[in-house]
């Protein structure tokens, strides 16, 4: 039962994972900030004129300065490697190859 539990949560992880990895090659996040202090927004605009960006522009360098030194955002792949890292490895069989069937016949 715990063996099905993890690697319904594996499949569910990895799915995850090459889901996040193909659409954010297609589509940019956008995000929207509401109730934004009228004091912060005219600092923000300020700070942007000062390095010649838009007030965009400059939430996105501001977050991409902020956020680059973080060591939380895990690779997916890393994620799941260490969440099943306890488990241990398994070491599979290779089964040997058998010779090719005969095609089935659907003339008759």
């Amino acid at each position: 039962m715990l063996r099905e539990k993890i690697c319904l949560e594996c499949v569910a992880i990895i799915d995850y994972a090459l889901a996040a990895m193909f659409w954010s090659t297609l589509f940019m996040a956008s995000i929207t900030v509401r109730n934004l202090e009228t004091d912060l927004k005219e600092r923000l605009r300020r700070r942007a004129a000062d390095h010649g960006r838009s007030m965009e522009d400059e939430v996105r360098e501001i977050l991409r300065t902020t956020l680059a030194d973080d060591q939380s955002a895990l690779h997916p792949a890393e994620a799941i490697r260490r969440l099943f890292a306890p488990l241990g490895g398994v070491d599979l069989e290779i089964p040997k190859r058998q010779p090719m069937r005969e095609p089935p016949d659907f003339s008759r």
